[in-house]
């Protein structure tokens, strides 16, 4: 079992590449370490699950490209690559993707994308993270029907529990999130606000774990930071990502993605006040793979 678990917790499938990394990389290559990451929207962009002209669903070309990255940074060591095993658990009562893939974990929630405005998309029915915390809405329905949030404390709740289950016996744990605050991260999109929030709702009594700040949108009018093989790296993670995307027939602007943030990596961070001990078993169950997966090749 790893003795350090890092957490990365993402509103969209390409947050943490582009403002968790390179720290997303050194989790995944350290001996005795597991990454799990949890992307909490389907960063459809009000698509839904529609395809437009194109021949997948956005959402699920931004999660192969999410999980492509992931995958070659379990890889970069060589060696035979691994089978992933990718199936539906049931968390809380509500039914969630999670793909594993060696020592790394993700989880995909699915929720409808708030957008720029954090009120959501027509076509997804005006829900978002910002509403429902603000309980302007009642309940959030993730864009492929697969459940239902009764709120915002159930959405806390089973981020918790997904907490729980993944960071078992280590008695080190990071979590990972867009920093929460306004005067250096400014701009920032709702959802990553929104997210750091549920995070801290949902772990605000976990003092045993490091709390990882990262500035997102704002990084890119910081100096570059970033140089030689840290750079490489997250470069490098992020390009696997947009050939994953384009693999289901989408696009990203890479161009402006690589000027913008590849060579910054803002971070502060908050130490455990103790290590931890084992987590409870949650007993989540593993059922059978959801219909509208990406294909594996």
């Amino acid at each position: 079992m790893p003795e350090r678990v890092g957490f990365y917790f993402s509103a969209h499938q390409d947050d943490w590449q582009l403002f968790m990394n390179p720290s997303a990389f050194e989790d995944v290559t350290r001996p005795g370490s597991r990454a799990v990451f949890i992307y909490v929207t389907a960063g459809d962009a009000g698509y839904g699950t529609g395809k437009g002209t194109r021949r997948h669903p956005y959402y699920l070309a931004r999660e192969r490209g999410a999980e492509l990255a992931v995958r070659f940074m379990a890889d970069a060591e060589g060696g035979t690559a691994n089978l992933d095993e990718a199936g539906t658990v049931e968390i809380n009562g509500h039914a969630i993707r999670r793909v594993a893939y060696r020592n790394t974990v993700s989880y995909y929630l699915r929720l409808p994308d708030g957008g720029l405005s954090g009120k959501g998309y027509a076509a997804t029915g005006h829900q978002s993270l910002r509403l429902l915390a603000e309980a302007a809405v009642p309940t959030m329905m993730a864009v492929d029907g697969s459940t239902t949030y009764l709120g915002w404390a159930d959405l806390s709740a089973t981020l918790r529990t997904i907490v729980e289950r993944e960071r078992g016996p280590a008695r080190s744990v990071l979590l990972h999130v867009p920093e929460t605050e306004t005067r250096t991260n400014f701009g920032d999109h709702p959802d990553h606000q929104m997210t750091a929030r549920l995070v801290g709702d949902a772990t605000g009594t976990l003092s045993c774990a490091e709390r990882v700040f990262h500035i997102a949108y704002a990084s890119a009018k910081l100096p570059e930071n970033l140089g030689g093989q840290e750079r490489d790296l997250k470069t490098a993670v992020f390009a696997v990502t947009v050939a994953g995307i384009r693999e289901l027939d989408h696009v990203a602007n890479w161009r402006w993605y690589r000027l913008a943030y590849l060579g910054r990596n803002y971070v502060r961070s908050i130490p455990a006040i103790a290590a931890c001990t084992p987590a409870k078993s949650t007993g989540a169950a593993v059922a059978a793979m959801p219909s509208t997966a990406p294909p594996q090749r």
